[in-house]
């Protein structure tokens, strides 16, 4: 039961009597009481009339009856107090849900979810960990709320390097079964060879026309260079939780010979011109530091196609797929190249109105001195490097000789990588801190999972099933209020696609069970009142689970 839509369904037909027309009656929780509205200091101006008097009227007017008291305060607001017997209803009937009050959409979309997207034959590092972990969590959300979702990730598998790739491993006997650190070191010796030997970067140039234009054993090679990656990229995902799978990958390789059909098609609709030899797109509203039209670069001078062209391809086959809803999982420094790459999309009539193209960019992980994160060496941090230390973590501490309390399995350690992405907006950079990040006290991926571990202690002890919930101390209060707050929490997230809603509100549930778990006493309460406790205990611990599943995050019921 969303409390906050039957309060604003209620207060409307009020607002609208006084204000001539519909207003959103905007109610929030609040600490002055159960719910707020300050949509009367919204009509001030408009209506000429003191707020307060506005919301008076509105108060007289509102068929609030057996939903919430009402009563103007300050300036202007309307404080809604809801009713014990309704807290009571909507608890009992959220604790006999399975989805804990959060119905799934009436209206199912098809969304594509583009997340993760590492490079063929070269190892992950930190620079992927934010795509991958906010891809996931979106993934994982609007799965649960009965959207079908696709999962693409969408590998660097093509062009210019792996020609280099290719032809250096035909010098080395044409074998690609290295580990992924082998293909690393093999990418940096190929990289070295062709920016040194010109007769090496010839043979690599000849190879990318070799393996474009389908020779057997060109392609056959830079099948195994894949399939060694994916091997890789596949133990990663499974050590950090991750549900992409082998049938999500979706390299720019797959839309290569959709590329001359699109160009031409772009071509006869008037969207490219010559630019320097190169063929482009010039979106309206784009232009450079120097003011000039910026160019989106479909088919470069050489002939070849970049990143411009395999995106709008991307976009025609998934738009294909009868996609209502596109989310692309990647760094902010991309928000003008996907701007332009929609921009041409729509232009050439394969992102129809209706359908929905989004950029979801993150900033970065930074290190303690404010700077892109980098290992001791100065090198870019692997991310095995990274879910290693993570795992390391356990018997109360890192086994890095350092001490200290830090936490108790690797889940800890990798709950709170995840917890600490995700706790934040998604558009701001973070610093990369352990101490922090597992602490068990704080707004951490660790004083989660103590919160659902502490209620699992509970039961274990309790020896008894919980009851039906009766709410009469003020702690009960918060945290029945808290609970029933958990629909509104994951809608925001699924909708604005902000993991960081869902995360605050699942700190806010712990805090609001640490305060009834020290106030409310449970196991020692008379029989009535400890199994309602139980009944609240326990659909703390199922919202605290469920929330943190949609997160990626797992809930250990020890720690």
């Amino acid at each position: 039961m969303n409390l906050e839509v039957l309060l604003h369904d209620r207060l409307a037909p009020a607002l609208e009597a006084v204000a001539g027309r519909s207003v959103d009656p905007a109610v929030r929780s609040s600490p002055h009481a159960d719910f707020q509205s300050g949509a009367p200091l919204a009509l001030a101006r408009e209506l000429g009339r003191a707020p307060r008097e506005i919301a008076a009227e509105v108060a007289g007017k509102a068929d609030l009856a057996g939903l919430a008291a009402i009563e103007v305060s300050g300036p202007g607001f309307l404080n809604l107090t809801v009713a014990d017997s309704l807290l009571t209803e909507a608890l009992r009937a959220t604790a006999a849900d399975a989805r804990l009050g959060v119905p799934a959409v009436a209206v199912p979309e098809r969304i594509v979810v583009d997340y993760s997207g590492p490079n063929v034959a070269k190892e992950m590092h930190v620079g992927h960990l934010r795509s991958t972990i906010i891809g996931d969590a979106l993934a994982r959300t609007l799965d649960w709320l009965g959207h079908d979702v696709i999962r693409v990730n969408h590998l660097g598998d093509w062009g210019t390097p792996f020609g280099m790739l290719v032809e250096h491993l035909v010098d080395r006997g044409g074998a690609a079964d290295h580990s992924i650190r082998d293909l690393t070191a093999f990418y940096q010796d190929a990289r070295v060879k062709f920016d040194s030997d010109e007769d090496f970067r010839t043979r690599a140039r000849a190879r990318v026309v070799a393996l474009q234009s389908g020779d057997p054993l060109s392609r056959e090679l830079w099948r195994q260079l894949v399939a060694q990656s994916e091997v890789y990229f596949l133990d990663v995902y499974a050590r950090l939780g991750v549900t992409l799978g082998p049938d999500d990958f979706a390299g720019e390789s797959r839309y290569q010979d959709d590329l001359p059909v699109l160009l031409a098609e772009l071509r006869e609709k008037g969207l490219l011109a010559e630019s320097d030899g190169a063929l482009c797109a010039f979106p309206a509203g784009f232009t450079g530091r120097d003011g000039e039209p910026l160019p989106l670069i479909v088919r470069k001078a050489d002939g070849g196609f970049g990143y411009a062209a395999t995106d709008l391809a991307a976009i025609r086959h998934r738009v294909g797929l009868g996609a209502d809803r596109l989310l692309y999982v990647v760094g902010a420094p991309q928000r003008t190249h996907f701007a332009m790459v929609f921009a041409v999309a729509r232009a050439a009539g394969w992102l129809p109105d209706g359908v929905v193209a989004e950029h979801l960019g993150f900033g970065s992980i930074l290190g303690a001195d404010g700077k892109m994160l980098k290992s001791r060496a100065g090198d870019t941090v692997k991310l095995a490097a990274l879910l290693d230390e993570a795992e390391s973590v356990r018997g109360g501490k890192q086994n890095d000789n350092r001490g200290g309390s830090r936490a108790s399995a690797p889940a800890v350690g990798i709950g709170a990588i995840k917890y600490a992405d995700l706790s934040g907006d998604r558009r701001g950079d973070y610093v990369f801190d352990w101490d922090r990040m597992l602490a068990i006290t704080g707004n951490t991926g660790p004083y989660l999972q103590m919160a659902h571990a502490r209620v699992r202690a509970i039961f274990r002890k309790a020896g008894s099933a919980p009851g039906g919930i009766t709410v009469t101390e003020p702690a009960e209060r918060h945290l029945a209020l808290t609970l029933l707050g958990f629909e509104t929490a994951v809608t925001a997230t699924a909708t604005l696609a902000e993991p960081h809603r869902l995360a605050g509100y699942l700190y806010e549930l712990a805090a609001a069970f640490s305060g009834f778990y020290e106030r409310c006493p449970v196991l020692r309460a008379a029989p009535e009142v400890r199994a309602s406790r139980l009944g609240l205990a326990d659909l703390t611990a199922r919202t605290l689970h469920t929330g943190m599943s949609l997160l990626g995050i797992e809930a250990p019921d020890e720690i």
